[in-house]
């Protein structure tokens, strides 16, 4: 076993004290991180810790991501909108939940998300939906969504968003301009939002 590899599997073994569905942990186990991180960084990939990657942005903390795909209840065939692309990597952890062709991610910065695609491609994630936008305005038209989430914060749930998001469907986002909750929200019928708080985290702003 390849040292990337040891590191995976003992990340993965360690997120299991505050995760317990195994496909996400299957999940985090299989996707290369270090990949994903820039350069001189990559020496950290398997610290459970967010790291730096341009453009004043982050790749989450892998237990984040290991929550928030937790959260979301993935299956295979669920169709994901992610704001807030980054690197790649938490789009490649979902694309592992659900089947890359299901994942469109909007990015802000042109430079990430062609850096994104660059990597996503070279790893066996390239039937992910990148493209660069704002994503307060989500991507109508690959819409209705089983799944929204955000890898960054917003003041609420922005209003295309949860319109993206069938009925019954879930948004998962850090809500709050200063203090930041983690609020996961189920979609009614009448489309209005069923909210449950998941405690506080930290994320870059969602521009």
């Amino acid at each position: 076993m390849a040292d990337w590899d040891r590191k995976r599997s003992r990340l993965a073994d360690h997120l299991r004290s505050r995760v317990s569905t195994e496909p996400v942990l299957a999940a985090i186990a299989s996707v290369p991180r270090h990949k994903f991180v820039p350069d001189d960084k990559r020496h950290d990939a398997y610290a459970d810790r967010p790291l730096p990657i341009g453009a004043g942005q982050t790749i989450s903390a892998p237990h984040m991501v290991a929550i928030m795909a937790e959260l979301l209840d993935l299956s295979p065939g669920d169709r994901v909108l992610e704001i807030g692309t980054g690197c790649g990597y938490h789009a490649a952890v979902t694309a592992e939940l659900v089947g890359p062709e299901n994942v469109y991610s909007v990015e802000y910065h042109a430079s990430l998300a062609a850096e994104a695609r660059e990597t996503l491609d070279a790893t066996g994630y390239g039937d992910v939906s990148v493209r660069t936008g704002d994503g307060k305005k989500g991507w109508p038209e690959h819409a209705p969504y089983d799944r929204t989430y955000l890898t960054c914060a917003a003041p609420d749930f922005p209003a295309p968003l949860v319109d993206q998001t069938r009925s019954g469907g879930i948004l998962l986002a850090p809500i709050g301009d200063g203090q930041q909750r983690l609020i996961r929200a189920e979609k009614r019928a009448d489309g209005t939002l069923d909210r449950a708080d998941h405690g506080g985290v930290r994320f870059v702003p969602l521009q």
